[in-house]
């Protein structure tokens, strides 16, 4: 008996949608592109749970007949394509024919359709790819699919989604894409009975930008225009002042021919026209329309078409370059004020150049510090910069002298049971710490300066440390937060900052109000999408506020469950990254030697909260073995 035997239809269309039908937003993707397809003007996208309990997509386009809606329903059944040759000029989103036979393989299926001049339409009923039951029905004009119970019969691939929340923001960005690609549709949203999105159809793509991101973000965008008539290649569309940024790629849409996409060489072509104008942490909001010969691409590269083979990718690099380019760059006969932003307020930044060694300043004398900071973390942020690389440098030997006189006056009590580095040794106590995997100095540890403002260089009587400043200060940071049980001490603002968000990042914030009030951010609505910012922790500088309420919901929308442990610790990592001290700061001997201290009494503090190394020891030894000075006395040289 033959060990090779062909499938049966039944479980073909199972693992054929294992590759079509990935998630709720994947069902969502192939109806509604059909519904495009279908010359539809009006599309209505339903949701529950997410999509795992109940979707529905209903669209005013042309419907199919009782025998077409038959045969619609059968593996590679397709109107877009009839021949292999018919490939290479594909001009519609959907044409494989899997998408209706591989849905109705996992959920409760049920089309309703009707088109014109037809008195009654057809209803198809399918439950987990069982024979289709068909009658005739009263319906509207156009086409209406409902899938229910997704995955019922696939219990292992359901339970390898993520939350619904997650499921249902993954829609909404895919239905904000897909208004975005076809202004001229009006695009309707309905998560759990409410109205999450809504487009006016009128063909304007401002217009629908306006609706989906709000009148703040319309108010920043600079139009794309480029023409190539040799290569017919056309660019169009919108991207923000470097003012206006986001913490991913999330509100960057590509779209090639009618078609969403993902491609690298054009996203690292935006990357590079922005290079000198945004900080490395930000991207702007971009809608890109480019419109290339059907020749010159190939659509069927990846399953589920979100990728795109271009047959001269470097073309298409330099174009959108150049687009992105002509756009943030002022053009003379408009002045400066046209971008404004881009040069209100310059960010600086760490380049690639050789390196240089900065020597450990000197702060203000002691007596200028009367109120000494009570801790630390308070020290590190607070004790002043130096005026000028290098102004007050001090030698080895002055550093030490001075680091103890200050010890003296500001810690008496500790100063006068510290042992002088000279005469430091490991202690029963100190190898006990150190067998435990505490970070233990060997006596007085005392920093020597900084490489390239980025990393802290350090001693002690047996070693060389090396560290990297703004991880070991993410990691002080992120136990001192954790360590707060009650919540993160705030500051009060000021003048309360106005923030606009959109649908989703709002339902987010409605969602998890306690946590960002336990993370220090007190809020409150103001208005459609706005919410008012009172309260900032203690330790946030108020600039980087915003910047840390988006990451946080970056964060939140991301994560695989809705643990309170898990949600919280995943915030206070993008606070405490976000309020610590950052590569390319300038840090004075003090600020320095804070750093040092504190990171020594965190419970983990070799690693960053995201897992990156902070400090790098070189004990006297691995120096010697570095150098070659083995076989001999060291103290003799």
């Amino acid at each position: 008996m033959s060990s090779i035997h062909v499938l049966d239809d039944k479980t073909i269309n199972k693992i054929a949608a294992g590759e079509v039908v990935e998630r709720p937003a994947s069902v969502v993707k192939e109806l509604v592109e059909n519904s495009i397809d279908a010359g539809a003007k009006k599309i209505e996208v339903e949701i529950l749970a997410g999509g795992t309990s109940f979707i529905r997509v209903t669209d005013d386009g042309k419907g199919m007949s009782r025998e077409d809606a038959e045969v619609a329903i059968l593996r590679h059944a397709t109107s877009k394509i009839r021949e292999a040759g018919d490939l290479l000029t594909v001009g519609t989103l959907g044409f494989r024919g899997e998408a209706l036979p591989t849905i109705a393989a996992v959920s409760r299926f049920r089309l309703k359709t009707r088109e014109a001049g037809a008195d009654l339409g057809t209803q198809v009923e399918i439950s987990g790819g069982k024979a289709p039951e068909i009658r005739e029905t009263g319906t509207s004009l156009g086409t209406t699919i409902q899938v229910e119970d997704l995955f019922f019969n696939t219990p292992a691939r359901k339970k390898f989604l993520k939350t619904n929340h997650t499921e249902a923001a993954r829609i909404h960005d895919f239905i904000v894409k897909l208004a975005l690609s076809h202004p001229e549709i009006a695009f309707r949203f309905i998560n759990n009975n409410k109205m999450a999105l809504l487009t006016p159809g009128s063909g304007n793509l401002f217009d629908t930008v306006q609706a989906l991101y709000g009148a703040q973000v319309a108010d920043s965008l600079l139009s794309l225009s480029l023409v190539n008539e040799a290569e017919g290649l056309r660019i169009s569309g919108f991207i923000t002042k470097p003012s206006m940024l986001k913490s991913s790629r999330a509100w960057q849409t590509i779209i090639v021919n009618g078609r969403i996409i993902e491609n690298r060489a054009i996203s690292k072509a935006i990357d590079n026209a922005y290079k000198s104008l945004v900080p490395k942490s930000g991207f702007p909001m971009a809608v890109l329309l480019l419109d290339v010969p059907p020749r010159t691409i190939d659509v069927n590269v990846h399953p589920q078409k979100s990728e795109m083979k271009f047959e001269d990718e470097g073309l298409i690099f330099k174009a959108v370059y150049k687009a992105v380019l002509d756009a943030v760059r002022p053009a003379e006969d408009l002045g400066l004020a046209r971008v404004a932003a881009v040069v209100e307020r310059p960010e600086t930044h760490v380049t690639m150049e050789p390196m240089h060694f900065v020597p450990a300043s000197a702060p203000p004398a002691p007596a200028a510090r009367v109120n000494a900071p009570r801790t630390p973390y308070e020290a590190v942020r607070q004790a002043p910069f130096p005026a000028a690389a290098g102004s007050g440098a001090l030698g080895l030997a002055e550093a030490q002298a001075h680091l103890r006189e200050e010890q003296r006056v500001q810690y008496p009590a500790q100063a006068a049971q510290a042992p002088s580095a000279e005469a430091a040794t490991p202690t029963p106590a100190a190898a006990r710490q150190a067998a435990d995997g505490a970070l233990v100095y060997e006596g007085s540890v005392v920093p020597i300066g900084q490489v390239d403002r980025t990393y802290i260089i350090a001693q002690d009587a047996k070693g060389l440390y090396i560290v990297d400043q703004h991880a070991a200060h993410e990691r002080i940071l992120f136990d001192k937060f954790s360590a707060l049980a009650d919540g993160i001490p705030s500051q009060q603002l000021l003048v309360h900052q106005i923030l606009s968000f959109d649908e989703r990042e709002s339902a987010l914030i409605e969602e998890h109000q306690e946590l960002f009030a336990r993370l220090g951010f007190r809020m409150e609505p103001c208005g459609e999408r706005e919410f008012r910012l009172m309260e900032i922790p203690a330790d946030v500088p108020a600039g980087e506020a915003e910047d840390i309420v988006r990451e946080i919901l970056v964060s939140l929308s991301d994560l695989h469950s809705v643990s309170a442990a898990e949600l919280r610790k995943a915030a206070l990592a993008t606070t405490a990254c976000r309020a610590a001290i950052k590569a390319g700061d300038e840090l004075n001997l003090r600020q320095m030697q804070m750093i040092l201290e504190a990171l020594s009494e965190t419970a983990y503090p070799f690693t960053c909260p995201h897992g990156r190394p902070t400090i790098l020891k070189f004990s006297s030894d691995e120096l010697a073995k570095m150098f070659k000075r083995t076989g001999f006395d060291l103290r003799k040289r």
